[in-house]
């Protein structure tokens, strides 16, 4: 069963100015805005935009922030996803982290790599084509050093576009959702299935990082929310597959440009995937918050 009309249009709700304006005041948000305090009218105008909470990329880069020399339609990332700050995006309205309804992050059993299956009182298993992800988090602020010891918290839809712990028929569940603890080079890796693309939305995967793992029990912690937008050619390839029939229907009415979260520039977003669907994929993905 996929996600209902209700459950999407939840996650293409408005991110207006209660959205926005915390963010603005959030993290190095707060920095630009007090570089921008005595500059006139103009001035503080750009500032606030680029302290926007998916103003990281260049809006008026050719195709809404496509990266140059191949972008998604061809299923490899050429550019270089670490060289600005990741820009800040909605969880949605299934973040499991306590800031809407259950928190997965306080349950014995979320630090894991395999988060293919649910843990605690249910073990059922999320099906579909294998993906492993290793994912390197760089410190913005610290000359883009390595987030060592900091924490990565990964979730995402299954392969019917049904999130663990919110959607109908899954709320026992809490599969495809997972905490690692970042290595001395920054890294996490999970293994688990590749998403659906569901009505509304481009393929993706969330994440939220945290200054450390004793600090991924809380949102109110997180420093950083983002999404992965998943290379076209590759959910193509996977979306052929037995299973993904509905997500191959649902991607032929959704583009980036388009996506209601990455249509305002996803060249620090993509992430490089290489495999096919019999042997299974390796997403690989840098970024710096």
């Amino acid at each position: 069963m996929r996600v209902n009309h209700r459950e999407t249009d939840l996650e293409n709700h408005d991110r207006g100015l209660d959205y926005d304006l915390p963010r603005l005041l959030h993290r190095r948000g707060m920095l630009k805005l007090v570089a921008g305090v005595g500059i006139a009218g103009a001035g503080l105008i750009t500032v606030g935009a680029c302290a926007s909470d998916t103003g990281a990329a260049d809006v008026n880069s050719p195709a809404g922030g496509r990266p140059p020399g191949g972008g998604p339609a061809g299923g490899s990332d050429t550019s270089d996803t670490a060289n600005g700050e990741l820009p800040e995006e909605t969880g949605g309205p299934y973040p499991g982290d306590g800031s809407n309804g259950a928190n997965v992050l306080d349950q014995s059993g979320i630090v894991r790599r395999d988060i293919t299956s649910s843990f605690g009182s249910s073990t059922t298993r999320a099906e579909g084509v294998s993906l492993d992800i290793t994912m390197t988090i760089n410190d913005f602020a610290n000359n883009k050093a390595p987030l060592a010891g900091g924490a990565v918290y990964v979730w995402h839809c299954d392969r019917e576009g049904r999130y663990s712990l919110y959607s109908q028929g899954v709320t026992g569940e809490n599969y495809l959702r997972g905490v690692q603890e970042a290595d001395n080079r920054g890294q996490v890796r999970f293994t688990t299935i590749f998403p659906a693309c569901y009505s509304g939305r481009w393929p993706h995967i969330h994440f939220e990082v945290y200054p450390s793992l004793a600090k991924a029990t809380d949102s109110e912690n997180k420093i950083a929310t983002s999404q992965m937008a998943l290379p076209e050619a590759t959910c193509q390839a996977v979306y052929a597959t037995s299973g993904y029939e509905q997500s191959r229907s649902n991607l032929g009415r959704v583009s980036l440009d388009t996506d209601n979260v990455f249509s305002d520039g996803y060249d620090l977003q993509i992430p490089t995937v290489s495999g096919d669907p019999s042997a299974g994929y390796q997403l690989t993905f840098t970024c710096a918050v």
